[in-house]
């Protein structure tokens, strides 16, 4: 018997699977496709799941340099966010790596931690008891087999087949006219891109290589590589003509240059890709919002896609899904979960899902042609010119303003929040990143005080709880308790409220 089924293996599941391996859990993956997909998907990770990386000790790995820093700028419904103005409380972190590369990434993370992930295998059905899973699985071979396990987590997308079985509902809502068209491209003498972020187009002129909305659509053109920059227009249509594959003809290049010149005014020529580079041409109609309406039936839970889709930066909120799940089944497994530990799962990263789901679906309506929507544009960019409200519009991108119930009445105010960065100096001299000391996935308490008190307290949870002593200067508390999902359990100094927050989350010692 395995300890944990997760039914899919893209970046949720192998995240998932690294992570409860972390915990020392026994994770299978049961992945339906043979090969890892090599799609151009998703372009980068953005807001605290790229510091969450950074714990992990992969920001490196997936091609970011040193620390992460806040990005000076980002975009909100196309419109340019100055995040630079904000200085020291600019929440939002970028880290430019294709999906393809950070499955990689994080399948050579899993086979480096001894996690067992079957590619080949599609999952038919399950059945639970309250023992455990059986999972009905059928291999490239066409042969049936049951796997059983403790628990079972569907990672499988947004038509997840797990989500389905268990009876979760998944209500949302949609706008079947929006019209998304992406291609990869070659290098061409028709465009050039300018500095500043912006792009020169023949028998135009220049104008933002991002977001640039006219009253007929918009246009984006991004170098992520130069020898494949990556065209993408959005319309506004009466009759669409369906996606592919699906109902639609096949999308083309000459469709891309259609679409192009629809938006833009002019006809911009396209050339493929260089032989060999990876290729993309899609269409997609619709942008749909859902959200699944619980996140667990029993020994049964949904993470990333599976429970929530939307236009929008679903990855992060998959990777930080996966991250607040795994200790939890973890903890569970290894008998010290308090009570109703595993409900919180849901009732955490559902909130925090809610947040995208109605930031994206306002972006949406941002884009929108329109004169109204401009008006409302001119309104918006207004309100942005307070730092206050820029602000709050980056923490709310970068999934930073979701604060987490710890179930203190009067919480420090770190508490709920992930945890800030911070650089420190270890009781043995050792200068280094707080990132640094979460390598582990396990909780820490990081104490400051200099004194004895809050070690006596944390000592009977020394088992599951690693205390680090250091000294900070730029500390929001005197200690803090940081869960292995990176959100901080309890801040302050008090022993008495160490041991309640200590018995609250990681069961008596």
């Amino acid at each position: 018997m395995f300890d944990v089924i997760i039914a899919g293996g893209g970046p949720a599941g192998l995240f998932l699977a690294c992570e409860l391996r972390l915990a020392g859990v026994r994770p299978l993956v049961l992945e339906r496709r043979p090969d890892p997909d090599l799609g151009d998907k998703a372009h980068g990770l953005a807001g605290q799941v790229v510091r969450l990386l950074d714990h992990r000790g992969l920001f490196e790995r997936c091609g970011g340099r040193g620390a992460p820093a806040p990005a000076p700028g980002f975009f909100f419904g196309g419109m340019p966010l100055p995040l630079h103005v904000l200085g020291k409380e600019n929440p939002m972190y970028l880290l430019p790596v294709n999906q393809r590369d950070l499955e990689r990434v994080l399948g050579e993370r899993a086979a480096e931690l001894g996690a067992d992930v079957r590619r080949g295998w599609d999952v038919l059905s399950f059945g639970q008891s309250d023992d455990g899973v059986d999972v009905v699985a059928r291999g490239s071979d066409g042969v049936e087999t049951t796997f059983t396990a403790r628990y079972l987590v569907g990672c499988d997308g947004g038509h997840s087949l797990v989500r389905k079985q268990a009876g979760i509902a998944f209500p949302g809502t949609g706008d079947d006219h929006v019209v998304d068209r992406t291609a990869l491209i070659g290098p061409s003498d028709h465009f050039r891109f300018a500095p500043g972020g912006r792009v020169v187009v023949e028998g135009l002129g220049e104008i933002p290589a991002h977001f640039h909305r006219t009253e007929r659509g918009v246009f984006t053109l991004l170098a992520h590589d130069p020898e494949r920059p990556l065209v993408n227009t959005a319309e506004w249509e009466e009759r669409p003509a369906g996606d592919f594959p699906g109902p639609g003809a096949p999308m083309t290049l000459a469709e891309m240059e259609d679409s192009i010149e629809r938006v833009l005014g002019v006809r911009l020529p396209l050339a493929p890709p260089p032989e060999g580079a990876p290729t993309l041409l899609r269409r997609q109609c619709g942008r749909n919002s859902r959200l699944a309406d619980r996140y667990r039936d029993g020994r049964v839970f949904i993470a990333g896609d599976a429970a929530h889709v939307s236009h929008g930066p679903t990855l992060n909120l998959a990777l930080q899904d996966a991250a607040n799940l795994a200790w939890k089944l973890a903890a569970t497994l290894r008998g010290w979960a308090p009570e109703g530990l595993l409900d919180s799962y849901g009732t955490e990263r559902r909130a925090s899902a809610e947040r995208v789901l109605m930031h994206t679906r306002a972006a949406t309506a941002l884009l929108a042609p329109g004169g109204d929507v401009t008006a409302l544009r001119l309104l918006f960019a207004e309100l942005l010119g307070r730092t206050e409200n820029l602000h709050l519009v980056a923490a709310l991108l970068a999934g930073a303003d979701v604060r987490y119930d710890m179930g203190e009445e009067h919480p420090a105010a770190p508490t709920g929040w992930f945890v800030p960065p911070l650089d420190l100096t270890t009781d043995d001299g050792h200068p280094g990143r707080l990132a640094e000391l979460l390598r582990e996935a396990r909780p820490v308490l990081v104490d400051l005080t200099g004194g004895n008190d809050l070690a006596v307290i944390a000592e009977p949870w020394n088992d599951r709880v690693h205390r680090v002593t250091a000294v900070a200067g730029d500390a929001p508390a005197s200690a803090l308790l940081i869960r292995p999902d990176g959100y901080v359990a309890w801040a302050g100094a008090d022993p008495d409220s160490l041991k309640a927050a200590l018995t609250r989350w990681f069961s008596p010692g």
